[in-house]
């Protein structure tokens, strides 16, 4: 067997597609990692880091340098979420605070949604004119592939800062995620957006129940606003 770390030794080859190793235990180690989150897990930060680092070394191996980078964000993000969850309260390893943001939090991470996604959208548009030797034709479907993007940045915050809207955002890029792959002809990573649309509506049951509970649990106290744990007093954003 040749390097496992590099995308040209293949495992096995399904329906004319080479599947790599490093493709393979890096998209089965993605989905532990959004299964676990879904349950509230602390292993989803550990499993999470192995999985973007061996993302972040397959897309610099096949000249995707934008993902690539896009996986430095999600490694610093994933660092912090595990830090931050490491200060909630836990039962059987799973956290118990989660909450909404404010509206206020909630209108704010709306706005920045709308404006980043048509200024990606408004420089991917027009890349392949600027940087013709690197783009050499024009995105297709930019509108909806920057909207993904920047939703799954924010969405990657939220839920490392233990908010239950974290899976809408989710839920919107894994329906766009299936239809534009499927109709791109990428049939696999199509499928596989079918499971992680799956897991996320549960992670929005789960989380919101979870939710319901932590609120029920500070009225009794008559606590409303925050919880007995220091890290619940932090305000919300």
């Amino acid at each position: 067997m040749g390097n496992p770390l590099s995308v040209n030794t293949v495992f096995f080859t399904v329906l004319g597609y080479p599947m790599s190793y490093i493709e393979l235990v890096g998209t089965i180690l993605y989905v532990l990692s959004v299964w676990l989150v879904s349950r509230r897990n602390m292993l989803t930060w550990p499993v999470g880091i192995v999985s973007v680092l061996l993302y972040m070394v397959l897309f610099y191996q096949i000249r995707l340098y934008s993902d690539a980078m896009e996986q430095v964000y999600y490694l610093g993000a994933s660092v912090y979420g595990w830090w931050f969850w490491s200060r909630s309260r836990q039962v059987k390893h799973a956290i118990t605070d989660v909450d909404y943001s404010s509206r206020r939090a909630m209108v704010t991470w709306l706005i920045v949604t709308a404006a980043l996604s048509v200024a990606l959208a408004a420089v991917m548009s027009h890349v392949q004119e600027w940087a013709p030797g690197v783009f050499p034709e024009a995105a297709s479907y930019p509108y909806l592939d920057a909207l993904t993007t920047v939703m799954s940045l924010v969405a990657m915050w939220l839920m490392a800062r233990k908010h239950i809207e974290s899976w809408v955002y989710w839920i919107v890029v894994d329906v766009i995620g299936i239809w534009l792959y499927f109709v791109k002809d990428v049939r696999f990573i199509s499928l596989l957006y079918v499971v992680l649309l799956a897991l996320a509506i549960r992670g929005l049951v789960d989380w919101r129940s979870a939710g319901r509970r932590t609120a029920s649990e500070r009225a009794k106290r008559g606590r409303p606003d925050d919880d007995a744990h220091p890290a619940a007093a932090e305000p919300r954003g």
